[in-house]
This record gives structure tokens, sequence and C-alpha cells, in this order.
């Protein structure tokens, strides 16, 4: 494995959801904010509706301003829409950010894996690059099965605390990058794996401070709800 040299150009700052600390999460409005804040990637959930339309949308249900839900696989994205008017697709989203920054594509447990990979695939034959996308998933079977459809994209093993698990996964895809939750973490393991050759990224990791230290130790980058608050990191 090749070792990884985080920190050479300096913390990477990844917008959460867009970045759902400074504007409701996975809206135009989030990512605009994150682009303005300059970070360094976005990093978005998917899930498909009834009729196949993939949406930015971390939970499994969609909840309108007075609380009631409607299960996102369980219905049209015209009553998705009508139920909470700023839900956006991939497409709008990969149209928004327009290469400006890396797309990091989370496809959340028990979604399916191809309506993602097919989308990236006709950006790709428009002229994107497989650098302007990555695939992310605690799934490792959703991992899997995007390594056979796109094997040239980068993939992104996240894993919230078990590092013997996230490491295993990480081999058996070939991949470097991990995504770990930042409770669980502390310096040593951070040089550890570091010096392992993994890029390590902590999410969401809203403390400059903290991921200054951490990035000493060999972090590479932060997920963060807050980009604005790590222009001097």
């Amino acid at each position: 494995m090749k070792k990884a040299t985080p920190g050479k150009q300096g913390l990477k700052i990844v917008g959460h959801r867009g970045v759902r600390g400074l504007a409701p999460e996975h809206t135009v409005i989030a990512i605009n904010k994150a682009l303005e804040a300059k970070v360094d990637e976005i990093e978005v959930d998917v899930r498909i509706t009834k009729d196949g339309v993939l949406i930015l949308h971390h939970d499994p249900t969609c909840q309108d301003a007075s609380g009631n839900k409607l299960v996102v696989r369980e219905a049209s994205f015209d009553e998705l829409l009508r139920h909470k008017p700023d839900l956006i697709t991939l497409e709008q989203a990969i149209e928004l950010i327009n290469r400006q920054v890396p797309l990091q594509i989370e496809i959340k447990a028990g979604e399916p894996v191809e309506p993602t990979a097919s989308i990236i695939k006709q950006y790709l034959k428009r002229g994107w690059r497989n650098s302007d996308f990555l695939i992310g998933s605690k799934s490792q079977r959703n991992l899997l099965e995007a390594q056979r459809l796109l094997p040239d994209i980068e993939k992104v093993v996240i894993e919230a605390c078990f590092s013997v698990v996230a490491v295993h996964r990480a081999r058996q895809l070939g991949a470097t990058r991990l995504s770990m939750q930042e409770h669980w973490l502390w310096g040593g393991f951070i040089r550890a794996m570091s010096h392992r050759g993994y890029q390590l990224y902590a999410y969401p990791l809203n403390d400059p401070q903290k991921a200054k230290r951490w990035h000493s130790h060999g972090l590479t980058g932060t997920i963060t709800d807050f980009p604005d608050r790590f222009d001097t990191v």
C-alpha cells in the first residue's frame, strides 16, 4: 500500500450534507454555502424514491414542517417535493457543483447502487472526470457493488467506531480512505493509521482546534457542518 501523506497541503475540509450548520442540509442553499466557504469537497447522502429518482436525503423518511413523515422509497418524487419543497436530485447537485470540487456520494445502506452508478457514468460521458466523484457507504455490500460498476471512482469506507472492521473493509476494496466518527478517535490511533497509509477523515468534526491538533498526528481531513470555522486551520 502506498503511504498517504496527509497534511502536505493542509487539512482537507469537506462540507457535511452540503453545509448543514449554515443552511438546511442537502439543499441548493447548502451546496452554495459550501462552495462559498471554499471547501475541498462536498459530501451528500442519496436515497431513491418510489419512481426511481435519486434525491439528496439522509433519513429513510422525509418530514415536513408540521412533523408529518413520508417514507422516501414508498413515495414519488413529486409527492416528496410537495412535502418538502427544497428537496433536490443528485443530478441537480452535480450540475450545481459543476466540477468546482469533488462530490462525495454516500449511498445509504439498503439503497441500490446501480442508479447512482448510472448517473455518474452519464456525467463521465459528458466530460466529468473520475476524480470529480467519490462513493462512500457504511454498507460493504454497497461499496463492493460500486467497485464492480465504477472501478475507477475512489471509494470511502465509512465506519463509525470499529477500526479493525474499517481496515478489513478497506483491504477488501483496495481502498485507503476511511471516514470515522470523531467521538471514537484519538491522537495515537490517528498517527498509527496515517503510518499505515490510510487517509483518515473525522465526522462531524466542528472544532478547529481539535482538528488542528489531530492534523498534526496525521488526520487528513474533517467532514464538518461549519467549514467557515476552519479558515485559519
